[in-house]
C-alpha cells in the first residue's frame, strides 16, 4: 500500500512529459507517440490529467495505471475486436501496430449523468428532450438508468477544440465513417460495453459510461486503440450504494475521476478561462482512486514502478531494443 506522504513526495516528480530519442513524437492529452519501423509506434502514458478538454495537472501513478489497466482489457475483449496492442516494454509503455484512426469518440452510456457541455444530465438539466438524436421522456433524474445503453458520438476536438456532439445518423451523413464500418462499430461498442458491465459488476461496481476509439489497420479491418475501461475513459459508481443515494437525490459513489470535474464545477469551472489552483490533497486523492480502480478491476495487487519515470522507461526501452 502507497501511503499519501509517499504520493505527496512524489508530485514533484510525476511524468510530464517524455523526451525520448525517437523520431516523430506528437503529444496528446495525455500520451506520447513515437514513430517505429515496421508500422509500428511506441505510446507513453504521462502523468498528465485532463478533463473539460484541457490539461488541469500530473498525478503519481495515473499513467502506469491507465497504461496497464488498458492491457489487461485489451486481453480481456480480443474475442470481440482484434486491438492494437504488440507489448508492454515500460509500465508506462506499450508498443502497438499502427491503425489509422476514425475520426469520432464513440460514446457508450448507461445512464443519463454528467456534469460537462457533452453530458445527457448537463443537456437534460438545461431543458433538451431530444439528445444526441434520441428522444428522452420528463420526469428523469439525475443518476438515473437508461432503458438501455446508447451511443452518442462526438467528434474528435472539432473546430473549437472541444468535442462536437453527433447524432449516430450525422457520423455516416457527414461522411465521418462509412455506413457499413459504422454499424460494425457499434455493435462491437456494445458488446465491449456489456463485458465491461459484467467485469465491473463482479468488482462490486457500475461501469456508467465509457469512450471508444477504434481504428482501420492496413488490411481494412476495424482495430480497438487508445485505452478501454479506464478511470479516464470510463465512469464507475460503487453499485452496493447506488440505489439507497438514487432514491434519496443522492450522487452515487464513483470509481473514476469524476470527483476532479465535480471539484471543479463547484468553483464554477467548465473548462473555460483560467484554471483554478487545487490542493495537493485532491491529487493525492486521486492516485490513490486510479490504483484501487486497477485493482478492483484486474484482481490484481499494483505494483508501482519506479520514479523518476524517463530515467526507468529509457533503460527498459534500451533492454527492448527499442532505442540504442
Amino acid at each position: 500500500m502507497i501511503s499519501k506522504d509517499q504520493l505527496r513526495g512524489l508530485l514533484p516528480n510525476t511524468l510530464d512529459e517524455t523526451n525520448l530519442p525517437l523520431p516523430g513524437k506528437t503529444l496528446g492529452k495525455v500520451r506520447d507517440w513515437y514513430d517505429l519501423p515496421n508500422g509500428k509506434r511506441l505510446i507513453v502514458t504521462t502523468d498528465r490529467l485532463s478533463a473539460f478538454d484541457r490539461i488541469l495537472t500530473t498525478v503519481p501513478f495515473k499513467g502506469q495505471v491507465l497504461n496497464q489497466l488498458s492491457a489487461w482489457w485489451f486481453e480481456e475483449t480480443r474475442d470481440i475486436v482484434t486491438n492494437h496492442l504488440v507489448s508492454l516494454p515500460d509500465p508506462n509503455a506499450v508498443v502497438v501496430n499502427v491503425a489509422a484512426p476514425f475520426p469520432v469518440e464513440v460514446i457508450v452510456r448507461g445512464y443519463i449523468t454528467g456534469v460537462t457541455s457533452t453530458a445527457l444530465w448537463y443537456r437534460y438539466s438545461i431543458g433538451e428532450r431530444n439528445i444526441y438524436g434520441y428522444d428522452f421522456l420528463e420526469g428523469l433524474k439525475k443518476n438515473q438508468e437508461l432503458p438501455q445503453p446508447i451511443i452518442t458520438p462526438t467528434t474528435k476536438g472539432g473546430a473549437t477544440g472541444h468535442d462536437e456532439r453527433l447524432t449516430c445518423a450525422e457520423v455516416t451523413a457527414k461522411g465521418l465513417v462509412d455506413s457499413q464500418t459504422w454499424d460494425q462499430i457499434q455493435a462491437v461498442a456494445l458488446a465491449l460495453f456489456k463485458c465491461g458491465q459484467e467485469v465491473a459488476r463482479r468488482a462490486a461496481m457500475i461501469l456508467v459510461d465509457t469512450k471508444y476509439e477504434f481504428g482501420c489497420a492496413p488490411d481494412g479491418s476495424l482495430v480497438l486503440i487508445d485505452e478501454v475501461h479506464t478511470p479516464d475513459s470510463s465512469r464507475f459508481w460503487k453499485a452496493d450504494t447506488y440505489e439507497e443515494r438514487f432514491v434519496a437525490g443522492e450522487d452515487p459513489e464513483n470509481f473514476d475521476k469524476e470527483f476532479v470535474r465535480l471539484a471543479y464545477a463547484e468553483k464554477g469551472y467548465l473548462g473555460d478561462g483560467e484554471i483554478p489552483s487545487m490542493p495537493d490533497e485532491l491529487w493525492i486523492s486521486a492516485s490513490e482512486r486510479y490504483i484501487q480502480i486497477y485493482e478492483l478491476l484486474t484482481g490484481k495487487e499494483f505494483v508501482p514502478g519506479t520514479y523518476p519515470v524517463q530515467e526507468r522507461l529509457i533503460e527498459n526501452l534500451k533492454r527492448s531494443g527499442l532505442i540504442k
